[in-house]
């Protein structure tokens, strides 16, 4: 089966990749990204699917889904990962950090801050 998302990289987003891999810079998901987008190189090694994820101790999705990002999303946040648009809720009071700091405000402290 022919792959829709073809991952080409130039030389430059190649040698970022080989240094991240080399300086073990970043986040264990970066690194492991990293890998899967060397190994799956059109220009490269252009290695299937199935064996970058036996590699990599993955699931074949894995390697599919980061193959659509760098086409449909670009380079940079294939690599990085998606940056949340809204701080995470606090489980214990339904509140994210900046609520709960302004709501603490107005009652003389946070202890959130602390």
């Amino acid at each position: 089966m022919p792959k829709k998302y073809i991952v080409r990289l130039n030389q430059e987003e190649r040698g970022h990749l080989h240094e991240t891999v080399k300086k073990l810079s970043g986040s264990s998901q970066k690194v492991r990204r990293a890998h899967i987008l060397l190994k799956a190189d059109a220009d490269g090694p252009c290695r299937t699917d199935s064996r970058i994820a036996e590699a990599f101790n993955c699931r074949t999705k894995t390697v599919e889904n980061i193959r659509q990002n760098v086409v449909l999303h670009g380079f940079r946040q294939a690599l990085d990962g998606k940056k949340r648009d809204e701080q995470p809720e606090d489980p214990i009071s339904g509140y994210s950090s900046e609520k709960r700091c302004g709501i603490c405000g107005r009652y003389g402290g946070c202890a959130g801050s602390l």
